[in-house]
């Protein structure tokens, strides 16, 4: 039996209709009289359909079946004495399937009632299609962007790219168009935290290239670098403003750039301990943004790259605090020798870390083997610069110099080979064997 719910504006006349309706074979569950009760009854009863007796339908009576519509959609009759072209329009565009002037028939209730009914499923049917119409669009656009991805990420043909993506959709059980967002989310979370790892890097960076330069260590060389250095910061910060959700990320991003300006500030006058200052919060502050974004993605291999990426940022801490190791005086020198060694050590079990995860690409094996070798030399260069003066001093300096730099170049593009792996792609945990 078909159930209803009757809505009536005036008392005298909801018996008449829920008889007429019960003669009809059409179980009245309740009768609502104010309007801003109308969708709690609905969800109270859940009845098949809604019929109101309305001989003038205020704004507030109009409202209340559009809220219908939004939050329990049913069938919707009005019986009304309101012949405006307007209103009718109104009433049509809040919803009501069937909009009947002038009272009603008691031998037309069930077919005006089956009227609203198939009105109602066509409706549905339709908003269904095109839902359905809009998912696949959407997700056609999202396998275009991921087949996008994996092709300059793979170097891989466009057909290449669309079989690597059917292939893994099938293997994980997925709709491809699901899979596409996954790889577009892991994609953009992986770009934002190297981004970020870079800002790390470039705190510590620039405060080795001002050493260097106040030790005249080819001085006109990292002058160049540092302004590269400034611009780099500058570029990301750029991006990440552009990528990153601002509700979300807005407020650890400006407290990072807010200390960026500081530090830009303090290497245009020049004081190494304002630099140095400066460069820790800014690098506290960017190691906080980093931590957030690898939590908000694929943990395992997000967590990888930020790994590879902290190397960087640890092979120019190291070799700065060597600088500053020689430059200062008394406590500063303690101080910098016990975060020098520090910093060697977290650089260490990182590097040991990475070469027992089972790698995916001879170009990740390659590129972590030459770090081994350009740390210890560099390692090598550092404790010859301790303990020699003069020139020698200033030859294991530049070696130190080129070695910090060599190390940023192989672990940036160990980064870059991370950032771009299936497994990061994919959101695959790495496999520790």
């Amino acid at each position: 039996m078909t159930s209803a719910l009757l809505c009536s504006s005036r008392q005298k006349t909801a018996p008449t209709l829920a008889a007429d309706l019960a003669a009809a074979g059409i179980a009245v569950l309740a009768t609502v009289e104010d309007c801003s009760k109308l969708v709690q009854a609905l969800v109270l009863h859940a009845p098949d359909v809604v019929i109101c007796d309305l001989p003038l339908p205020t704004a507030a009576w109009l409202q209340a079946l559009q809220m219908v519509g939004q939050t329990v959609p049913r069938p919707l009759i009005v019986f009304t004495h309101d012949t405006d072209a307007a209103h009718i329009q109104q009433a049509t565009d809040s919803g009501v399937h069937v909009y009947v002037v002038h009272g009603y028939g008691a031998n037309r209730l069930r077919p005006l009632i089956h009227l609203a009914q198939a009105r109602f499923q066509k409706e549905r049917q339709q908003r269904e299609a095109f839902e359905d119409m809009a998912t696949r669009f959407e997700e056609r656009k999202a396998v275009d962007r991921a087949k996008g991805i994996l092709m300059r990420a793979q170097s891989l043909s466009d057909d290449d790219a669309f079989r690597t993506l059917r292939s893994a959709a099938m293997n994980s059980n997925q709709r491809m168009g699901q899979l596409s967002q996954h790889i577009i989310q892991s994609a953009h979370f992986a770009e934002a935290v190297n981004r970020s790892g870079q800002l790390r890097m470039l705190s510590q960076r620039l405060v080795k290239l001002h050493l260097l330069q106040a030790a005249g260590v080819q001085p006109v060389h990292h002058a160049a670098l540092l302004k590269d250095s400034l611009q780099w910061v500058d570029s990301n910060f750029a991006l990440l403003r552009k990528n990153l959700s601002q509700p979300t990320y807005g407020d650890l991003l400006e407290q990072v750039a807010q200390t960026w300006e500081l530090l830009k500030a303090a290497l245009a006058q020049g004081s190494t301990d304002v630099v140095e200052q400066q460069a820790e919060a800014l690098l506290l502050g960017a190691e906080r943004l980093t931590t957030n974004l690898e939590s908000s993605g694929a943990a395992a291999p997000l967590h990888v790259l930020n790994l590879a990426g902290r190397q960087r940022m640890l092979s120019q801490r190291y070799s700065k605090y060597v600088l500053l190791s020689l430059v200062g005086e008394g406590a500063v020198v303690d101080l910098a020798q016990a975060s020098m060694r520090a910093a060697q050590r977290e650089f260490e079990d990182a590097l040991t870390y990475l070469n027992g995860i089972p790698l995916s690409t001879p170009d990740i094996h390659g590129a972590l083997g030459a770090a081994g070798v350009a740390w210890l030399q560099m390692v090598a260069a550092a404790q010859d610069a301790q303990r020699l003066a003069g020139s020698p001093r200033s030859a294991r300096l530049q070696e130190l110099a080129t070695g910090s730099e060599t190390l940023l170049g192989l672990f940036e593009q160990l980064s870059t080979h991370y950032e771009r792996s299936m497994q990061m792609l994919l959101g695959e945990p790495e496999d520790k064997g």
